[in-house]
């Protein structure tokens, strides 16, 4: 019996994990505090899978790791109550119900012109993005910035990024770098000697001189994000937008901040915006697999390394070098709020509207808060302009 369990447990049918974890999907409203807080209530308080306290340290295990934390419990409760195959399915069922839902409104998107015809109700909606992500950078930020070097680092990456338009992996790997030597300056010193180039680090230069078809590339972009989202769901955003916008331009940033609106008003986690790029990329097959790549690792990481990842997070010695890619996140991730501020808030009404949205995320945080915000300012977007914009 693993040692976090709280009593013994007998397998689940495979059929009642799948559809547990597809409820779920179809309830996962308000983002990623009340899609953790449904799954804690069913899985932790009234069947007692784990204990509170083993629930306390997974969960800080999987805010610190990549991908998007509600989905990873998920897929760790159902490995726990079928096996590899009862995680599989436990984290298909809750992503399900949002990738089916985007994928339609990305179709809806292009092939019926979404955008254009409900222009006035996008008004609203990518006004209330901004605030969203904003509301991410605050409660990311109290998180993971906790001492002034951290809080430079953060400053440093949104300078790199904004400014200089320096590429993510550089401005994260700088970060978890520069914070482990402020930590550990002694012993790299000692090290500095033996320090040579490693074939990973040869196959990674390699890799990106191969020539790769379309197909290929959004998979590839895809994984990488899902590979490189620590501290949740909303640190995705940075690293898509790079590749997506930046890099690859195969969106522009209006149809970015539009497709973010899109997810902020469906049950799912926001990661499942994906679905959106990966459809303007490459049509159906980039939107398969683009979702493929960026949860991935969401599969792999609680299937296979679950007690792996367990050990290097709460191994002291890696613990700095996190904590400063965190810090880079942060900086990444406001970049690319001015970004969509710029976009979404385009005059004084909007800017409103964005102010707005951003107190009442900030007052309220009920499990339909973030529906409500979303779509409250896409309602009173269109009254807007149908009287005094």
């Amino acid at each position: 019996m693993p040692p976090e369990v709280a009593h013994p447990l007998r397998a689940d049918p495979l059929r009642s994990i799948f559809i547990r974890f597809l409820k779920f999907g179809l309830l996962a409203w308000g983002g990623p505090a009340a899609q953790i807080a449904m799954i804690k209530r069913e899985c932790v308080d009234e069947e007692g899978w784990v204990s509170e306290e083993s629930f306390k340290k997974l969960l800080a295990v999987y805010q610190v790791l990549p991908g998007p934390e509600a989905h990873e419990l998920c897929v760790y409760f159902g490995r726990l109550r079928g096996g590899k195959l009862g995680g599989f399915l436990a984290g298909l069922g809750f992503m399900l119900p949002g990738f089916i839902l985007m994928l339609g409104l990305s179709v809806l998107y292009v092939e019926a012109s979404l955008a254009t015809h409900l222009d006035q109700l996008f008004y609203g909606l990518t006004a209330a993005v901004g605030a969203l992500v904003a509301r991410a950078l605050v409660r990311l930020s109290g998180s993971f910035i906790t001492d002034l070097p951290l809080a430079l680092l953060a400053v440093a990456g949104f300078a790199l990024t904004l400014f200089a338009d320096a590429s993510f992996v550089l401005v994260l790997l700088g970060a978890g770098l520069a914070y482990e030597l402020w930590k550990n300056a002694s012993r790299w010193t000692r090290r500095a000697n033996s320090l040579v180039v490693s074939p990973t680090a040869l196959a990674l230069v390699v890799a990106g001189t191969i020539t790769l078809s379309l197909t290929a590339q959004i998979f590839f972009e895809g994984l990488k994000a899902g590979l490189l989202t620590f501290g949740g769901a909303y640190t995705v955003i940075p690293f898509l937008h790079d590749s997506a916008v930046s890099g690859h331009h195969w969106l522009t940033n209006d149809q970015f901040v539009d497709g973010l609106a899109m997810s902020g008003v469906l049950p799912a986690p926001l990661i499942i915006f994906s679905t959106f790029v990966g459809y303007l990329a490459g049509g159906l097959g980039g939107s398969l697999v683009i979702t493929v790549g960026i949860f991935l690792p969401a599969f792999v990481f609680p299937i296979f390394l679950h007690r792996q990842l367990v050990s290097v997070a709460e191994n002291e010695r890696f613990r700095p070098f996190l904590l400063g890619v965190a810090a880079g996140v942060i900086g990444l991730i406001a970049a690319v709020t001015v970004e969509i501020l710029k976009t979404s808030v385009v005059d004084v009404y909007t800017a409103l509207l964005a102010i707005g949205a951003f107190l009442a995320l900030n007052r309220w945080h009920s499990k339909l808060t973030v529906l409500w915000v979303v779509l409250g300012c896409g309602v009173i977007g269109v009254l807007l302009q149908a009287t005094v914009v």
